[in-house]
């Protein structure tokens, strides 16, 4: 462990600059393969957050009036500098969250993408036009930026998620506060770094850490106009009714228990590293997980037996680490948890078919692939988001069957078949409780120009993240009506 006095203390970037916090209070960021301690990060204040966002709503009357082929160049800039720096962007990744190198630059990627995406803004901040409404009377529709956005991210991609807000709100025309994880902080320090050597102007992008006391501000500050979200059910559903009642956009993407269901046809050679990867990927920490399988009964026992055998030979250990493929969860807090739902889980008379105990290390907050069979929906296991490498497995009769267990559920997120049958593919897409699917895929997380969609207690709010809803989420509309005499000439 590494002494306090060694460990560098993270600051704010504000108005271009970067800011030492006033806060007496600050929190340890730990490399979790290793439990060292790695950085201090501020739990900033109030006061440093409407400090910003007085900054960033100056700003915001200069930059809305830049030029839009300007704002997508230097998207563009963003782009290349992303790319060029793709390896040590995922070697933070890995260091401050714990997934493994693969998964880290496949989470960088996913951020490029979305930068790309927000490059295209003149093509897509286009507006609409009739010309004969009526006699000499023209209808044009046009799109302006609202304002100050705030962006509070989680821990599990901590580039991917930010690079979902940002970016589209910046090229836009909005100015931008981000509020990293407090656990993984690192990350926003390096975008901010680049967004400066870029050229952005002071104020357009600014970084705030913190941790509650940020994130009330946020809801209270009546500078900020928008506020996305991504983080637990709980969080994102009081942000969203307190976001609201203080008269902001906000959109609110949050808890998910994604059922995955395998048929009897399923091409196992095909599926099952697709499954284990669902399943076991980046510690089972994101949205998109595969918890539940639901396995058809005629497929049932060579699929676990395949499956199982899979999930023992998965290697543990540090992402830094190539032949890692599983690393550890985010914090110690977070191992014991899962712990305790292994511990629920045999309390509420499932089958422990593979004990993530196992894999507990000495150092380190990992825990091994968990595997519980014969659960009901009326378990604990079941019904709650885990967000570890836990599956539970469910056999079922037919596709029927599977897709009525699923939408028991609170949560929709994300569900994915794995079958070579049109007519339940089309079943499963008219009848999931759902907004993301996946068709022989295990993760079905949608590229940036799709609008990443989760219904029921997975969203709060009217316009998703990304896609054509993430730029209208970030624009609003203005209509001129307009008569031109033209039996004058």
């Amino acid at each position: 462990m590494l002494n306090m006095s060694d460990v560098r203390v993270l600051k704010n970037y504000i108005n271009g600059e970067w800011v030492e916090s006033k806060t007496s209070d600050f929190q340890e960021v730990y490399n979790p393969a290793t439990g060292e301690v790695i950085a201090k990060v501020p739990l900033s204040t109030k006061e440093e957050l409407d400090q910003a966002a007085s900054i960033a709503k100056e700003a915001f009357e200069s930059w809305k009036k830049v030029s839009i082929v300007r704002r997508a160049r230097m998207m563009f800039e963003l782009q290349n500098k992303l790319i060029e720096h793709r390896d040590e962007l995922a070697e933070i990744v890995t260091l401050e969250n714990g997934k493994n190198l693969k998964d880290a630059a496949g989470e960088v990627t996913r951020g490029i993408e979305s930068v790309e995406s927000a490059a295209g803004i003149t093509h897509i901040m286009m507006g609409e036009t009739i010309a004969n409404a009526a006699t000499d009377v023209e209808v044009s529709s046009y799109k302006y930026p609202i304002g100050v956005i705030a962006g509070i991210t989680p821990f599990n991609f901590p580039m991917m998620v930010p690079f979902w807000m940002f970016p589209m709100a910046v090229a836009a025309g909005n100015t931008f506060i981000l509020k990293p994880s407090e656990q993984t902080p690192l990350l926003a320090e390096k975008v901010a770094e680049f967004m400066d050597e870029i050229g952005f102007p002071a104020g357009v992008f600014n970084v705030v850490h913190g941790a509650h006391d940020v994130v009330n501000a946020i809801i209270e500050n009546k500078d900020i106009e928008g506020i996305s979200f991504v983080g637990s059910d709980p969080v994102g559903r009081m942000i969203y009714e307190r976001g609201c009642a203080n008269m902001k956009r906000v959109q609110a993407l949050t808890g998910a228990n994604n059922h995955l269901i395998v048929l009897d046809d399923a091409d196992l050679e095909d599926s099952l590293p697709k499954i284990i990867g669902g399943a076991f990927g980046s510690a089972g920490q994101r949205c998109m997980a595969a918890a539940v399988l639901l396995v058809q009964e005629g497929i049932y026992d060579e699929f676990m037996e395949r499956f199982v055998k899979e999930a023992k030979d998965i290697v543990i250990g540090n992402g830094m680490d190539d032949t890692t493929y599983l690393g550890p969860v985010i914090r110690e807090k977070n191992q014991q948890r899962t712990l305790n739902y292994i511990d629920k889980g045999v309390e509420e008379g499932a089958h422990l078919t593979l004990d993530g105990r196992e894999g507990v290390q000495e150092d380190g907050f990992f825990v091994g692939p968990t595997i519980f069979e014969d659960v009901t929906t009326d378990m604990t296991i079941w019904k709650e988001e885990i967000f570890a490498p836990f599956v539970s497995v469910i056999k079922v009769k037919d596709i029927a069957e599977a897709v009525s267990v699923a939408n028991t559920s609170e949560f929709a997120n994300g569900a994915c078949l794995f079958t070579d049958s049109a007519r339940a593919i089309r079943y499963f897409r008219e009848n999931i409780d759902a907004g993301m699917l996946g068709i022989n895929l295990g993760v079905p997380a949608p590229i940036a120009w799709f609008a990443f969609s989760g219904w029921k207690n997975s969203f709060y709010g009217d316009l998703h993240t990304n896609g054509k809803d993430g730029i209208n989420f970030y624009t609003r509309q203005r209509t001129v009506t307009a008569q031109y005499l033209t039996n004058k000439f």
